[in-house]
């Protein structure tokens, strides 16, 4: 059976044939795989109760916070323990049924999408924290697990998980698609601070990316299988259990906020900072338009201009130095209205508005959907592609905001269009495309952090090109000979 090819939307039209696609392979799949008798066996391997085929619920699983829909799957199964899900894999194996890993759903390229239909593996079942090694400063937990409950279980231990992506997403989901967030200019992304992952592969085998039981910091041994499944998003296997390396809660924390004349003055002060190499934990943009919907939504007195989000760790001497260096540069380039505190309450005021700008950019136009850009570029570059792009926001006559996680190179743009129009729907696809292709030209990637899901399938091949797109390939046909495994994400792919 030949399936639709998941492609990136350069054109409405091409929007509307994706949609056809979709909906037409989830009808020719679902007749001949996802039988009475494959949902019969389901039930038998993991018990009724974990087994779910009303559509309210296919369709919640088969949805994330993006703007590309819902693909409900056939069946969503709630698995238990490791062991199930791998009788589950062997099951669909056997009956050639894809699988779908879900974690929070707070994903936006759609990696949760039934886009061929089969079955939702949905994990928020699996929350065990199976260990905690304080004094090595790692741990061990299920896939459910999500960030905040790790950190609550963890507080009184004087260690921290820090990867933050801004959702209370899961843990198992951040490895899987590389997640990272406002924490990772200091303690780096997923990728940087996973140490082991359980996964079920396609047929049912259970693989540990570093040996069974293995935690330690670096190994030579062989090839790097977990940075492999770090940012596969389950197209080579579904993870079950994930070894994370942990950090001390620091000594002090100083959170600040400080407004320019101007988006050029606020980028080009992260590229003095950056290359003063002064180790904020923290450096968070927020264009004027960021900057208004933040303060009206989250009750914020902050001046209505383009400004930083910063945060300092370390010690009480360490971080005042820091902080007076950063004061220094940011006065170089025009910055002003500075606001210090160490205090808990109000620092964590300041981050919740940062994380809460997606829904209040959303609460602008009820109704309205969102086209988010996640794109990264090298530091020397991100004065050049921030400015060009606010211009292009600017011209689009749609309501758009810029922030991001600049200490890293990364920015998100967040536009706004109405799903019943048309027109304002070209717009937003049209200037996400084109700040996609201007990241790449500039030697950047399309995303730093959101994952390729559906969305951005066409940019991977510009980005790795021929040679890499082949040795992807490669390895998901040699771990998912079926195309099981999430089939449509990640990679263009043909049965």
């Amino acid at each position: 059976m030949r399936l639709w090819r998941s492609s990136i939307f350069k054109s409405l039209t091409e929007f509307k044939l994706y949609s056809t696609n979709i909906t037409n392979g989830i009808k020719n799949w679902r007749h001949k795989n996802v039988t009475s008798e494959f949902v019969k066996k389901l039930c038998s391997v993991i018990g009724e109760d974990n087994v779910n085929t009303s559509l309210a619920v296919r369709e919640q699983c088969g949805t994330d916070e993006g703007y590309h829909g819902t693909s409900p799957s056939d069946v969503v199964v709630f698995p238990q323990s490791r062991d199930q899900i791998s009788e589950i894999a062997k099951l669909c194996s056997s009956f050639w049924v894809p699988m779908i890993p879900r974690g929070t759903g707070t994903g936006l390229e759609h990696g949760v999408g039934a886009t061929m239909g089969g079955v939702c593996i949905d994990l928020r079942c699996m929350t065990s924290i199976i260990e905690v090694n304080e004094e090595d400063f790692d741990c061990t937990v299920e896939a459910g697990v999500t960030r905040k409950s790790l950190n609550h279980h963890i507080k009184d231990t004087g260690l921290m998980f820090p990867v933050d992506p801004g959702a209370d997403a899961s843990l198992g989901g951040m490895a899987s698609t590389s997640a990272s967030g406002t924490n990772a200019v200091l303690y780096g992304t997923m990728k940087e601070n996973v140490l082991n992952l359980e996964v079920v592969l396609a047929d049912g085998s259970i693989l540990h990316t570093a040996g069974p039981n293995r935690r330690t910091r670096k190994s030579a041994a062989g090839y790097n299988l977990t940075e492999l499944f770090v940012g596969s998003e389950g197209t080579l296997g579904i993870i079950s259990k994930v070894t994370l390396r942990l950090h001390a809660v620091p000594q002090m924390m100083i959170s600040a906020i400080c407004s320019f004349p101007t988006i050029q003055n606020a980028v080009q002060s992260v590229v003095h900072i950056l290359q003063s190499s002064i180790p904020l934990a923290r450096i968070e943009l927020l264009d004027e338009v960021s900057m208004g919907i933040s303060c009206s939504y989250s009750k914020l007195d902050y001046p209505i201009a383009p400004s930083l989000f910063l945060e300092f760790h370390g010690n009480e001497e360490s971080v005042k130095i820091q902080a007076k260096e950063v004061e220094d540069i940011i006065r170089m380039n025009d910055g002003s209205n500075f606001m210090w505190s160490a205090n808990a309450e109000e620092r964590n005021k300041l981050w919740k508005a940062r994380h809460e700008i997606y829904y209040a950019t959303l609460a602008q136009k009820p109704g309205c959907k969102s086209v988010v850009t996640d794109v990264c570029v090298p530091i020397s570059k991100l004065t050049e592609i921030i400015v060009t792009t606010k211009e292009d926001i600017r011209n689009s006559g749609l309501l758009g905001s810029i922030v991001g996680h600049v200490g890293d190179g990364n920015f998100h743009t967040q536009l706004l269009y109405d799903p019943q129009n048309k027109e304002e729907f070209a717009i937003a696809h049209e200037l996400e495309n084109k700040i996609s292709q201007r990241a790449l030209s500039l030697n950047g990637t399309c995303t730093g952090e959101h994952g390729i899901g559906v969305g951005k399938i066409s940019f991977l091949q510009d980005e790795l090109g021929e040679i890499g797109i082949q040795t992807m390939h490669s390895l998901k046909q040699a771990l998912d000979p079926q195309n099981l495994m999430n089939p449509g994400k990640v990679l263009k792919r043909q049965l």
